[in-house]
């Protein structure tokens, strides 16, 4: 009898392991039904679907487009048409900067994805920023405004301080805030990016492409509220202080072209973006502008040499958009 049932117990274990690892449906009467349907559409030259890309909305650009302009060495351009969605020049687009103030274009995104406009931000010590040179409003340990307020200060006058306050005040932490910037860089296909501050300061492994700007822009223009920001020529408010006490604020925007000491190139309006300046990076500007049929295009240019070679150069690439 002992025998019998060892060979039975066999014959039973064995039918169960080959029923769990070949998955014959004759092993059980139940049906088991697949958590998800697969479509039997058929995409072909007649169908009328068309199966769409990452990229599909997208400019796209691997190598250098265009000669006509004469750009200094060091120089990173790309000018992208967001109606055509077209790369109409480009220039080392791919290759690895140093962002600068750039970076607060995905500070800004993420505060806008994880945030409230109207939550009340409190600066702790970690905006105390001792760097030379560094933009500051000055924030102290105790004084408060809410992430509106606090958004159009870090765009406009690109405060480094207040990106370490919307992190923590939005992400409960620098760091915290910091991976979701990655993260977020990594969904758009921002795959030349890589930051490790919320603000651009100078640091090891922090850096991104022309290209992946254009991208990371792209996004946050998709926010009313980070449109309508970089168009305004200045900002005033008030925060409070830790004494109480209300404190008052005038910033202008930092690019030229729309606080008023640059000309636009003949044809273009300039719409509003993003300056980024430090030893490392060189001049940078990002931005958003219109031909005259109200067509929108991004313009980057990055790591030029000094201000003066900033605006002549971005002139010269927004000119493009017009065939000058």
């Amino acid at each position: 009898m002992r025998c019998i049932n060892k060979i039975k117990n066999r014959l039973i274990a064995i039918t169960l392991i080959i029923c769990s690892s070949t998955g014959i449906a004759g092993c059980s009467s139940q049906e088991y039904a697949f958590p998800y349907s697969v479509p039997t559409v058929e995409y072909g030259e007649n169908t009328g679907d068309v199966m769409k890309t990452f990229a599909h909305d997208l400019c796209v650009t691997n190598s250098d487009i265009g000669d006509s302009i004469t750009l200094s060495e060091n120089t990173c351009c790309g000018l992208f048409d967001l109606k055509n969605k077209k790369t109409l020049y480009s220039k080392n687009a791919q290759i690895q900067l140093d962002p600068a103030s750039l970076t607060k274009v995905m500070t800004a995104i993420v505060a806008l994805k994880n945030g409230s406009l109207d939550q009340i931000l409190i600066a702790d010590s970690d905006v105390y920023i001792n760097e030379p040179g560094a933009q500051l409003i000055n924030l102290k340990e105790g004084d408060s405004m809410t992430l509106d307020q606090a958004l159009h200060i870090l765009l406009l006058y690109s405060a480094n301080d207040a990106a370490v306050l919307i992190a923590k005040g939005v992400l409960g932490s620098v760091d915290a805030f910091v991976e979701a910037m990655n993260n977020e860089a990594k969904a758009i296909g921002a795959t030349h990016t890589h930051f490790m501050n919320t603000n651009g300061l100078t640091a090891d492994d922090h850096y991104t492409s022309v290209y992946d700007m254009y991208l990371m822009f792209n996004e946050a223009l998709k926010y009313e509220k980070f449109s309508e920001i970089i168009r305004m020529p200045s900002y005033s408010t008030q925060f409070s202080t830790a004494s109480g006490s209300l404190r008052d604020v005038e910033v202008k925007n930092t690019n030229g072209y729309i606080n008023g000491n640059r000309s636009m190139p003949a044809g273009i309006t300039v719409l509003g973006g993003k300056t980024g300046t430090t030893n490392a990076a060189g001049h940078c500007l990002i931005q958003l502008a219109s031909d005259t049929s109200g067509n929108n295009y991004i313009a980057v240019i990055m790591r030029a040499e000094d201000t003066e070679t900033l605006y002549s150069e971005m002139s010269d690439l927004l000119l493009q958009i017009t065939g000058g």
